[in-house]
């Protein structure tokens, strides 16, 4: 028997992070003391008030049947309130959705509005979710909005193909932004708006990292501007705030229409968010004024820009996310310095291009290692000499 898979599916590279797991599963065998530096996953628990709260709902019989609806709707009002504190967003409960974590709603937004051949505007680099996950698997045409150190790391609107621009039906923004870690302001934001009202066009907005922040600095919504509600939503998780990764438990609130679109796929692909989880994430809501690990990360961020400067690669630290995008040394490219650093120092990077064309020249490194960790992850990159 021949096994084809779909044109869709054929059309996406093997998932960046698999390949790099692979990797380092091939080095672990061999023994040696890897450092990870690479994906996005907290090596911090999970809060014991919220691994409590989900004691607690796993025994209430009334959270082990199927949650056929939007999200209960006592996690639905305290994510109202959470906005409305946090943003002065006033939300009714019909425009909140939850997730199973911001991925599938970040995927499946795609199912709803995208028809074979439609295009969407992607940030390129980005996660990889929006264009292949999203874009490619619902039969669209993902076009690429380059993410450039000359223009901070912020999509140029004004750079967009007017053609592609009255084509697209979906744009996706990230700030903070993973990989690059930039941010965006107020002003960024209101050229959004009017940019999808000009071209009618619906802004998918991942704020997955407002909560991890620093030096003062405060991310703004998105649904904070004038008319935003009328162009898109947001779509928000609580792996990076409440360091939730495994529970797989998000948000997305917005526009009627668009929540409506992305709820109808949902009722037909899943049955819900396992009600002790959502009960779990409430408690989370209501009880952590600001992400529990934050000066641990505050901390590793100022050890590792502290550490790679002194391996001699320069970075900046950024304002907010966990993650640092630096250049790669001259006469490198973005695979051949993280495939040396993998082998020789044994310290696990993120090459820039895994997230796409513009990446390349860059790597990323998380701070989801300790202190201790990542100063002998550059000390390791310093002995190489390179």
């Amino acid at each position: 028997m021949q096994i084809k898979y779909s044109e869709n599916l054929s059309r996406i590279l093997p998932y960046p992070f698999v390949e790099i797991s692979k990797k380092k599963k091939e080095l672990l065998k061999m023994g040696a003391d890897l450092i990870d530096l690479g994906i996005g996953d907290p090596d911090l628990p999970t809060p014991e008030g919220i691994r409590e709260a989900l004691k607690r709902a796993v025994d209430e019989p009334s959270t082990h049947r199927y949650p056929l609806d939007p999200g209960r709707l006592d996690f639905r009002e305290a994510w109202a309130r959470w906005c409305k504190k946090r943003f002065g967003l006033r939300l009714d409960i019909d425009q909140i959705q939850v997730l199973i974590g911001s991925k599938e709603g970040l995927c499946n937004i795609a199912r709803a509005f995208l028809n074979p051949g439609d295009k969407a505007l992607v940030p390129d680099p980005a996660y990889p979710g929006y264009a292949n996950g999203g874009v490619v698997l619902s039969g669209g045409i993902p076009v690429k909005m380059p993410l450039t150190k000359e223009n901070n790391f912020l999509v140029d609107l004004g750079g967009i193909d007017p053609s592609d621009a009255k084509d697209a039906k979906l744009m996706y923004i990230n700030y903070p932004n993973n990989p690059t870690g930039a941010v965006a302001d107020a002003d960024f934001y209101g050229e959004v708006v009017d940019f999808a009202e000009d071209n009618n066009i619906i802004v998918i907005s991942d704020n997955a990292y407002s909560e991890i922040t620093f030096d003062g600095y405060k991310a703004p919504s998105l649904l904070e501007i004038d008319g935003a509600d009328e162009v898109g939503i947001e779509i928000h998780s609580f792996s990076k705030t409440y360091n939730m990764t495994g529970w797989r438990l998000g948000v997305a609130y917005g526009n009627q229409l668009v929540i409506d679109g992305l709820r109808r796929v949902k009722e037909n692909i899943d049955s819900g968010v396992f009600e002790a989880i959502q009960l779990a994430g409430l408690y989370a809501l209501e009880h952590y004024s600001e992400p529990p690990s934050l000066k641990e990360y505050d901390k590793r961020l100022e050890a590792m820009v502290e550490a790679f400067k002194d391996a001699g690669i320069s970075v900046e630290k950024p304002k907010a996310t966990f993650y640092i995008w630096a250049e790669v040394p001259r006469g490198e490219t973005s695979q051949s310095f993280v495939s040396k650093v993998l082998e020789k120092a044994h310290v696990v990077l993120t090459p820039g291009t895994a997230f796409g064309e513009y990446g390349e020249g860059y790597f990323r490194a998380s701070i989801t290692s300790s202190t201790e960790r990542i100063r002998e992850a550059a000390d390791r990159i310093r002995d190489m000499n390179l």
